[in-house]
Formats: C-alpha cells, sequence, structure tokens
C-alpha cells in the first residue's frame, strides 16, 4: 500500500489558517489597526471600501519595516513580537502568533509600501492569493499602508458566505471602536466609501467615549478609579438611565486589548443591582491594568478570550468600586465612600458648629393680644350682601339637577366591565375573565399583517420640528434605513452634521414619544437585515400603538375587540408566552366568604 500523508503546499496550509484568523473584513481591520500601534504610531487612518469587501486600507505613521523585513512580514510564524517560550507568558504586544499577514494575503490581493523614519526610499511589495508577485523600491511616506483588495476573490464560497454591505461596516465600526477607545493617546480616522465616518482626536478617556459615542452620553458618566498594589482599575459606568435592552456598550480592557467576559459582565451587573429594571444591561467602558503574567491571551486566534490568575479577586473589585462610585455620586446608597466636600459644605450651612451658632438669632413669635375677630370694624357684612345670597340658595334648590354623568352605566353590565387598572372582566359562559386589551390587539395585529415594504403610510406634520442628535453610530445605521422611512410615515432629513430633524411623524404616533421610539430602533438595528427591520418595525409599532390605544377605549370599542379576537379562537398566549387573559377563581373568594 502507498503512502498516503503528505505535507501541504504552503499556499493551501495558509487558506485553512485563514480560516481562523479572517473571518470577515472587520477581521482584517482589527490586526491591521494592532499592527499600526506595535508600530509606535500616532496617527492611524482607516479607508473601507464596500464594507471592506472590495477595499481596506490602514495608513500609518509608525517606525516602518526595511525591505527584508517587509518580505518576511508575510511567511508563516514570521513575527518581531517574541523570540521564545517564555515571551508567550509576558506578552505586551497586540500580536505575537506572526500569523495575520500571512492568512490575509492568503484570501486576497495585498499591496504594502513602507519606508523606515531614517530610510532614504522604501519599498513596495504585491502578493496574491499568498503567492509572491514582485518587490520593488518605492518614493513613499514614513511608516506602513497596507491595502488588501477583494476579500476571498479566490475563495468564492467564503465571499459567498458575507453578509450585506450595512452589516459587514456595522462589524467593522465594532472593531474600529473597540481599538480606538483603548488608546486615546492616538488620532483615528475612518473613512467609508469617501464619506469621513470617525475624526478622533488625541485627548483623555472621556473625550474618545464623548466622540465615539456622542455628548449626550457625557452627562451620565460615573468614573470609575481604583489602584492596588496588584491591579489598576479605571474607566467609567453610565448611570441606569443610560441601560440599554440590547447589548452594545459594555467594553471590557485589560493591558488595552478588549476582551469578552461574561463571568465581569455579571459583576458589574450585580453592582447595579436593584437599580435597574429587569432586562436591562448597564453602559460601561473598564480598563484593567495587569502584571502580564497574570493573563493569558494566547487561548483564541481573536484574543478576545483572556484568561486570569486572580480572576475572582477582580470580580469582587469590579463589583465594590462600582457600587461604591453609585454611592459617592447619590445613585445608589453606600456606606464606604470618601465625603464629597459639596456634601460637607451642605451640612456646614444646615447644622452650623457651636463656634458659628453665637452669632445666629434665635427667631421670635410676635402675637397681638387686642386681636378680635368679631370686632364690627373687622367684619362688615351688608344686609343686602346677605339678601343676595339667600337669593342665591333658593334658586340653586330649584334648578333641575344635572343630567352629567361622569360614569357610563353601561360599564357596569354584567357581561363586562372595566376595572380601575387598566383591565377588564368579561364573563365568558361560566367563567370570568380579565383580559388585556393591548395583548390581545397585537396579537390580532401580528396575525393578520405580515412584514410589507408599505407599513404605515399616514403621517401627521409637526407644529415644531424636532431634533435628534444623532452620534456616528447612529448615523450611520440612519443612512442604512432612510430609503424606508418616508413610506413608513416619517419627514426627516439631517440638518447639520450630526442633528436629524424631523418634521413629520406616523398618525397616532405621540410627540413625546418619537425619540423614544427612535432610540429603539437604532438600538436593534445592530445587524438586522431589510426584512428584518420592516418585521421590527411593525412588532414595535404594534406594541407602542396598543399602549396609547388602550390606555382608555370606550366599551363598545371594547366589545367589538373581543367579538374580533373570538373569531381568532380567543387564544390564551402571545407568541412570546405572555397572557392576553387571566381566569378568576370565584370559588376561592367564595369560601373566604
Amino acid at each position: 500500500m502507498s503512502d498516503i500523508i503528505q505535507l501541504l503546499p504552503d499556499h493551501v496550509a495558509n487558506q485553512i489558517a485563514a480560516g481562523e484568523v479572517v473571518q470577515r473584513p472587520a477581521s482584517i481591520v482589527k490586526e491591521l489597526l494592532e499592527n499600526a500601534i506595535d508600530a509606535d504610531a500616532s496617527k492611524i487612518e482607516l479607508i473601507i471600501r464596500d464594507a471592506g469587501k472590495n477595499l481596506i486600507q490602514v495608513v500609518d505613521d509608525g517606525k516602518g519595516m526595511s525591505e527584508t523585513d517587509a518580505r518576511m512580514a508575510f511567511e508563516r510564524h514570521a513575527t518581531s513580537k517574541i523570540k521564545g517560550t517564555e515571551d508567550i507568558f509576558k506578552i505586551a504586544t497586540k500580536g505575537f502568533r506572526g500569523e495575520a499577514l500571512a492568512s490575509i494575503a492568503a484570501v486576497s490581493q495585498v499591496e504594502l509600501k513602507t519606508k523606515q523614519r531614517d530610510a532614504g526610499i522604501g519599498t513596495n511589495i504585491y502578493i496574491e492569493g499568498g503567492v509572491f508577485q514582485f518587490q520593488d523600491p518605492a518614493q513613499t511616506a514614513e511608516g506602513s499602508n497596507f491595502l488588501v483588495k477583494n476579500l476571498f476573490y479566490n475563495v468564492p464560497a467564503r465571499r459567498k458566505f458575507l453578509k450585506n454591505n450595512n452589516i459587514e461596516f456595522r462589524h467593522v465600526i465594532d472593531e474600529f471602536q473597540r481599538v480606538a477607545l483603548a488608546h486615546e493617546n492616538l488620532e483615528f480616522s475612518l473613512f467609508h466609501d469617501d464619506d469621513p465616518v470617525f475624526r478622533l482626536r488625541k485627548g483623555s478617556q472621556m473625550q474618545r467615549i464623548v466622540d465615539i459615542f456622542g455628548r449626550k452620553l457625557q452627562p451620565q458618566l460615573i468614573p470609575i478609579k481604583e489602584d492596588i498594589t496588584w491591579c489598576k482599575l479605571h474607566g467609567f459606568v453610565a448611570k441606569p438611565e443610560g441601560a440599554k435592552k440590547t447589548r452594545g456598550e459594555q467594553f471590557l480592557f485589560v493591558n488595552g486589548r478588549y476582551f469578552k467576559s461574561p463571568y465581569f459582565n455579571k459583576a458589574v451587573q450585580e453592582a447595579f443591582e436593584g437599580l435597574l429594571l429587569p432586562g436591562y444591561i448597564p453602559t460601561f467602558f473598564l480598563f484593567l491594568d495587569l502584571d502580564p503574567e497574570k493573563i493569558d491571551v494566547n487561548i483564541h486566534p481573536q484574543k478576545t478570550e483572556v484568561k486570569f490568575e486572580d480572576e475572582h479577586l477582580i470580580f469582587a473589585l469590579l463589583r465594590s468600586t462600582i457600587k461604591r462610585s453609585l454611592g459617592i455620586y447619590n445613585v445608589a446608597p453606600s456606606l464606604d465612600f470618601e465625603k464629597d466636600p459639596q456634601l460637607d459644605q451642605m451640612m456646614n450651612n444646615a447644622f452650623p458648629s457651636k463656634a458659628n451658632s453665637m452669632h445666629v438669632k434665635m427667631p421670635e413669635i410676635i402675637v397681638d393680644k387686642d386681636y378680635n375677630p368679631f370686632l364690627e370694624e373687622r367684619v362688615v357684612i351688608k344686609q343686602a350682601e346677605i339678601q343676595n345670597l339667600a337669593d342665591m340658595y333658593h334658586q340653586n334648590i330649584a334648578a333641575e339637577p344635572s343630567k352629567i354623568n361622569l360614569f357610563e352605566d353601561e360599564d357596569f353590565d354584567e357581561d363586562l366591565m372595566r376595572l380601575p387598572n387598566g383591565y377588564w372582566l368579561f364573563n365568558k359562559g361560566d367563567r370570568t375573565l380579565m383580559l388585556d386589551l393591548g395583548r390581545m390587539h397585537r396579537l390580532m395585529v401580528s396575525e393578520g399583517n405580515k412584514p410589507t415594504k408599505k407599513g404605515i403610510t399616514n403621517s401627521h406634520a409637526l407644529l415644531f420640528s424636532l431634533e435628534y442628535h444623532m452620534n456616528e453610530i447612529e448615523k450611520n445605521k440612519y443612512k442604512s434605513i432612510k430609503k424606508f422611512l418616508p413610506e413608513l410615515g416619517f419627514d426627516t432629513k439631517v440638518a447639520h452634521e450630526n442633528v436629524l430633524r424631523i418634521d413629520a411623524v406616523p398618525e397616532g404616533l405621540k410627540e413625546t414619544q418619537v425619540m423614544k421610539f427612535l432610540e429603539d430602533l437604532f438600538d436593534v438595528l445592530e445587524y438586522k437585515t431589510e426584512d428584518e427591520f420592516l418585521h421590527f418595525y411593525n412588532n414595535q409599532w404594534s406594541k407602542m400603538q396598543s399602549k396609547s390605544r388602550f390606555d382608555f377605549i370606550y366599551k363598545k370599542d371594547a366589545e367589538q375587540l373581543i367579538k374580533d379576537f373570538t373569531a381568532l379562537g380567543f387564544p390564551e398566549f402571545l407568541p412570546n408566552g405572555k397572557r392576553c387573559f387571566y381566569e378568576i377563581p370565584f370559588n376561592d373568594f367564595k369560601n373566604k366568604f
């Protein structure tokens, strides 16, 4: 029998490795941005076309590479970050495996222009599908300029599984944010199809968060800081009103590296215990600084999973520090917090010290002993005025009783009755049911209406236009859905760079609900396709319409709704498991009497 085991060619091995490292355009963005940071760049520019499918370009002003280094960088397991096994356990750089550039070059067309800071001339290298094409001297700026073109051009099966441009670009923004948040001392720029998306200046952590997520987040941020011998913790958490139902603005970093940890997320959630409604997730930006030897980042090729030597201690540190900060800023009660100087001043003003109390004059009570309310000069009532009052009294006695009845007699019909809490009682045969008309209506809407592109067409113009201040992420989301908004009943336009002006809204949407509705719309648009967006919109709209419509409803409308619901089969549950009605156990009440 002949031998069957053979060594794979390098380009095949690289394509296999690329499956782990390069999953989508955002994976390349992450690797190239981190390489630029490791190269000591102070200014990094990211240029994207077609959400990264056709072009990903990263330009930095770092230390650059020599002619030999530029060629070696695309070989598998070639790296300048580590030299021996012991270096793996004290990694201080972003990259260290030496697989990224080889994997990227295996599934795309890569061009690199680079020049060292003291060199007279740079080099230009071109690799296609993992195969070296040419390398020439070139005049270029100091630093490196990576161009990755036509991703997965030679692996059409992989390219076919990429999502639409909106979804892929959202992933690119996610990676860009994670890198930019951890390095506020560097300048970052992002351009998509020649449009500027982000221009981030150097500054503080607060400035970087505000520049990315918008100024409306700034008043909600509470600083977090704790410095102990083996660990430093700093960053910000948002007040409870900044919490959301969807994940997205939860960021954990260790030594400048973004990582995911459900365990540490739970620590933050526990710190907000009793302050958030069920289902809401707090917003936080937390940075840990630890000895590199106490963590292991060599777990997953994406390097987003980190193993900690003392994770239980860090869990306790996160929970206690956040709780204390919430106490200091009067968000939650706390016993062990540093005194606020403003609070001390207020207490001193309210309760003066003994030394100052000598100058305080005690209040006096002055009583007029000669006052008599029955003296003629103080109370004078003319006889004519008394007669007028008597005439008015007799006229009212003779008047017919008012025909206005504040209570509808029909509300007390034996079959259907409104309860004070907004629910209704209904006798159905020998059963008495408590109905939630809003949920019943929502179920009928979801059964009768399928997602369509028409949606809500009726709209009403606002007397005064509303302005919604968008951050860069919301601005990008708005671009992806603005073509649907006119046929859904909205009349919107971008008045200034980041201000959305709303001139008309769907009929039935209250003016006070518009901002909350848009916020919810942007929150859930993370990775929605066109059909998913329309489906969400219809559900969200029917939910809001049901809530506002059934705050008050006339009995004849309630009766009609119950008839329609009966024709539907009188189902007890919504698709999400919530009840439309409950049966009242009157036999149990009978026993109590």
